[in-house]
This record gives structure tokens, sequence and C-alpha cells, in this order.
């Protein structure tokens, strides 16, 4: 539990965290506003992705992680392909925010799945 608790943590720091600061250095309210639809997106998708690897994490790790890793492409790519144009966002804040949310918070999973 204390693992879930600190992948939480980290998730929330690195999406939020991330989300202030970009918003600072990427100036205009459509690229904050995909910035930090971004990082919601990213909490969720992360979350449950994590939660596929810590499931599996005894037996069967890697399928677990590669589950997750799937989970974020095929998120990735729906919205780039439908959910940023649906949404109204500005492409390219929006996918590289999201990109560098699950980058870095996806570098801190093998360190927690660990048993």
């Amino acid at each position: 539990m204390n693992k879930i608790l600190i992948f939480v943590v980290t998730l929330l720091l690195v999406a939020v965290g991330g989300a202030a600061l970009l918003t600072r250095l990427v100036p205009g309210p459509e690229a904050a506003r995909a910035i930090w639809t971004s990082a919601w997106i990213a909490i969720v998708v992360q979350g449950i992705g994590f939660g596929f690897a810590w499931s599996l994490r005894k037996e069967h790790v890697m399928l677990g992680w590669g589950m997750g890793m799937m989970l974020r492409f095929v998120s990735l790519a729906v919205y780039a392909l439908v959910g940023v144009r649906v949404l109204g966002l500005t492409l390219a804040p929006a996918l590289l925010s999201l990109a560098g949310f699950f980058f870095v918070t996806t570098l801190v999973e093998p360190i927690l799945l660990t048993p």
C-alpha cells in the first residue's frame, strides 16, 4: 500500500506540477487549457495503467506493465486523432504535454513494482 501511495503522490506532482510549469512557459489560454486537460487525462490513464502492473506484479509483472504501456499508447493515439479535435484543443501543447506526463511517470513505475 505504501508504494501505491508513493505512485499516486508522484503522479499528482508530475501532472499538476508539470502543468503549472508548462502553462507559465507556453503562453496563452488555449495552450493552458490543452495542457491542463492533458494533465487530468494522464492522471486517469496512468492510474489505470499502474493498476494493471500492480495487480500482476507478483507473477506476470511484464504482462501488466505491457498492458499499461498499450493503454498509454492507445489513449495517446485516440486523443490525437479524436479527442483534441472534439475538445477544441491546440494540438501541439495537448499532445506534447500528455506524452511528457506519460514518459516521466512511467520512469517511476519499475522502481515501485519491485517486490
